[in-house]
């Protein structure tokens, strides 16, 4: 496909998409979303192992775009949000690990965009707010991403004050895994992507595909899932070969792809 709004290359198994609207702080507009939710498709039928999503130009992403908002009615709302929600979860269904490059500042969508990414390496330049507190629209949406990163207590102390915390504030209230030196961001991705997609691709697919289905539940139930996840997940050819690999102390050799 061709893209207006994203830059899409992918090197080796890796597979990149960047936000390329910098003179909008890249802002998440209804057509942007729809183009970034159709191109996570793309790549994530694709050969790719694993995705980076990164943003061009001065900002990783200010958030929703307000044009798309003022004077709108009901409907045309409630789809801008659903279009959002939509994307969001496609972020966490394709079967690939998906790792957000955060620089400067990430705000509102954009900040929930991080906390929806699996993973997340920040430079040491990045902030991230969700700042409707200070305005005049709540960030309800954004708020279901980041306190199921952070917690309740520090989602509503962003939520309500709206201001912005610092990378390494964030790394350590779990918003993103790691700070670097912005010089360093480059290398500090590429390592950690490199490291969550080593292993049977396959494998890694059914692992985020049961971590999200579990990790809300209550305790019990969420055993009781992921015992028949892990079951059925032993019996996959890669399994098999992991185990024979290690019985005999050898390199193992996986073979399979979710999307083969």
């Amino acid at each position: 496909m061709t893209y207006e709004h994203l830059l899409v290359d992918q090197e080796g198994d890796i597979a990149t998409i960047t936000l390329n609207r910098p003179e909008k702080r890249n802002a998440l507009a209804l057509d942007v979303m729809v183009e970034l939710t159709a191109t996570l498709r793309e790549v994530g039928s694709s050969d790719a192992l694993g995705v980076v999503i990164a943003a061009a130009g001065p900002v990783f992403s200010a958030g929703h775009n307000f044009g798309d908002l003022a004077g709108a009615d009901l409907g045309a709302t409630r789809r801008l949000f659903e279009v959002c929600t939509e994307m969001m979860d496609t972020v966490q269904s394709i079967p690939q690990p998906v790792i957000a490059r955060v620089h400067a500042l990430a705000t509102a969508a954009g900040c929930q965009l991080v906390a929806t990414c699996d993973l997340a390496v920040a430079g040491e330049s990045a902030a991230f707010a969700i700042p409707g507190g200070k305005g005049g629209l709540f960030c309800h949406t954004p708020l279901v991403a980041v306190a199921r990163n952070i917690g309740r207590k520090r989602a509503m102390e962003m939520a309500l004050t709206g201001d912005p915390v610092d990378a390494v504030t964030a790394a350590e209230w779990g918003l993103v895994n790691r700070v670097v030196p912005d010089e360093d961001l480059d290398s500090a991705v590429a390592d950690l992507i490199r490291r969550a997609t080593r292993g049977s691709a396959l494998s890694k697919s059914l692992g985020k595909t049961g971590f999200y289905a579990q990790v809300d539940l209550d305790q019990s139930k969420a055993y009781g899932y992921a015992i028949e996840m892990m079951a059925s997940a032993a019996m996959i050819d890669d399994a098999q070969e992991g185990f024979g690999a290690f019985l005999e102390k050898r390199r193992p050799n996986f073979t399979q792809t979710p999307n083969a």
